[in-house]
């Protein structure tokens, strides 16, 4: 059974780096033809994809957020990361890592992990 769950700080204050990690188990990052999904939902709306990593280390960004946002992995621990930089109040959000087969089908999530931005 594939899992994902993420980690990270559930408080970030505003104009600080947001770091989260999402942890994988039963299923290797590395594996083809699998994407490794970061999207969020901010109360009251609905799913933002914000983008990806692959499984060759490759990253794609949804445009709006492109100029702050950046994306690592850890394959030794079969993690990927999501870096959110100048973070404010919009940006609190559940934020979930999924993984996607290659053809933005989701297929498992993550439990999901709240973030308020506030100081």
């Amino acid at each position: 059974q594939v899992r994902l769950q993420e980690s990270g700080p559930g408080l970030v204050e505003p104009s600080q780096t947001l770091s989260l990690t999402c942890t994988v188990s039963g299923a290797s990052i590395t594996a083809s033809p699998y994407h490794w999904v970061w999207i969020r939902q901010p109360p009251g709306k609905g799913l933002e994809w914000m983008g990806a990593i692959n499984y060759w280390g490759g990253a794609y960004t949804r445009s709006s957020l492109i100029s702050r946002t950046k994306f690592s992995r850890d394959t030794a621990k079969n993690q990927f990361n999501l870096y959110l930089e100048s973070v404010t109040p919009e940006d609190s959000a559940v934020y979930y890592c999924v993984r996607d087969t290659g053809n933005f089908y989701w297929d498992f999530w993550g439990p999901g992990t709240q973030v308020t931005v506030s100081s």
